[in-house]
């Protein structure tokens, strides 16, 4: 089977995705990926053959900033480069709607890699959910309205979908732990757990040798920040440098997708913009992130307690289940709570250490790759298209 990865570049997006598509190579499949060329050391890395969105037509397509508004320039270069390789199946990201109408277009199936949390609406139950951030009713309603707007301007909507839900196309794969959705609440059919999907590229032994000996230099427990989008909220720096300024702990910050780093000049702080976080999380005792998903997991694989100052997207969303599952603290970002005392709590909080050990040994102890792989090859197997009926099959060798 040929199968083209086209998720969002980023390495939240991304590194899932390559996790599956390397263990769907090994199983014999041709696997190529579609990504910016900025992502070509990663995927090179991955051992997978890389097909540039630039080349296609397609530079802000893959891009998690721009998701909302290049749905029509996604679509267009996965279908140039779907016919190029004539793939058999896509496997692509969470809101990407041009891969979904490419799928659509082409009458190939296509399998979505999620987040580690459902984003929308549940199939039933979940009614008592807290809302940190927007609902899901209101979540679902403006992504559904996107993919519409998008499949409209791409001439697609005098036919109609396969899906009844085309936000999750032929299967869509969470990387988190059942624990993490709300109780009782009843996932779509389509929606299937498959654990972390964990990958990273190698990291460097000469920045994580210097940043050792950095942190080793102060002695302080360390805490690794990962910054995610400010979506429009406060910058997390003035509190940060505050926290970090002749206090208890130390931290290494991951840039993330912030911009306009601030650290003071005698913060404990080093800052750091690698497309990897693991031997960063290893040396610390605690993780504060914003709340999306690879920072949350890369701490609880590693059995490490969080504390989460969510802003937008589904950072609300997956705070509240990590806080719900006993395994983080959630800031809320009031003048009255101090940072540095919130991470002291936290560091302390023996029971919060203990449960984010037992939710990590649950999610490494899953064969996420396989479970992935084994969903897209039933998939495939599924796909009640015949291959002659592939709107590329002419050129297709038999």
């Amino acid at each position: 089977m040929k199968i083209l990865l086209c998720p969002l570049s980023d390495g939240g997006y991304l590194y899932p995705a390559i996790a599956a598509g390397r263990e769907l190579r090994r199983r014999g499949h041709q696997v190529g990926v579609l990504a910016r060329s900025s992502a070509a050391p990663g995927v090179a890395e991955a051992g997978l053959p890389l097909l540039t969105a630039e080349e296609f037509g397609g530079p802000r397509a893959f891009s998690a900033t721009w998701w909302g508004e290049t749905g029509a320039a996604q679509y267009r270069a996965i279908l140039r480069a779907a016919r190029e390789t004539q793939a058999d199946l896509l496997v692509t990201s969470v809101l990407c709607n041009g891969a979904l109408l490419a799928a659509e277009a082409l009458d190939v199936p296509v399998v979505v890699v999620g987040l580690s949390v459902h984003l929308w609406d549940y199939r039933r139950g979940g009614d008592g959910e807290p809302h940190l951030g927007r609902t899901r009713e209101s979540r679902t309603l403006d992504c559904r309205a996107l993919y519409t707007a998008t499949r409209e301007e791409m001439g697609l909507a005098g036919r109609a979908s396969r899906w009844d839900d085309p936000l999750l196309g032929d299967a869509l794969l969470l990387r988190g732990d059942p624990e993490l959705e709300f109780p009782d609440a009843e996932l779509p059919e389509r929606v299937r757990h498959v654990g972390p999907l964990a990958w990273e590229p190698t990291p460097g032994r000469t920045e994580v040798e210097a940043v050792g000996d950095h942190l080793a230099r102060s002695g302080k427990p360390v805490v690794y920040v990962h910054l995610g989008r400010f979506f429009g909220g406060r910058s997390l720096w003035p509190r940060l440098n505050e926290a970090f300024t002749g206090g208890r702990f130390q931290a290494v910050v991951e840039q993330g997708r912030s911009t306009d780093p601030r650290p003071a000049p005698d913060a404990d702080i080093v800052l750091v913009r690698e497309p990897w976080m693991g031997p960063f999380v290893d040396r610390a005792e605690l993780v504060l992130a914003n709340g999306t998903s690879a920072p949350v997991l890369s701490a609880l694989l590693r059995g490490r307690p969080l504390v989460l100052s969510p802003n937008g997207s589904e950072q609300p969303l997956l705070t509240g289940a990590c806080v719900r599952a006993g395994v983080a603290v959630r800031d809320p970002k009031t003048p009255s709570v101090d940072l540095s005392a919130l991470l002291e709590s936290a560091w302390r909080d023996e029971g919060l250490r203990t449960r984010a050990r037992a939710l990590g040994a649950r999610l490494a102890a899953v064969d996420s790759a396989a479970r992935a792989a084994d969903i897209v090859e039933r998939v495939a197997q599924a796909s009640a298209t015949p291959k002659e009926n592939h709107e590329y099959a002419i050129s297709r060798p038999r």
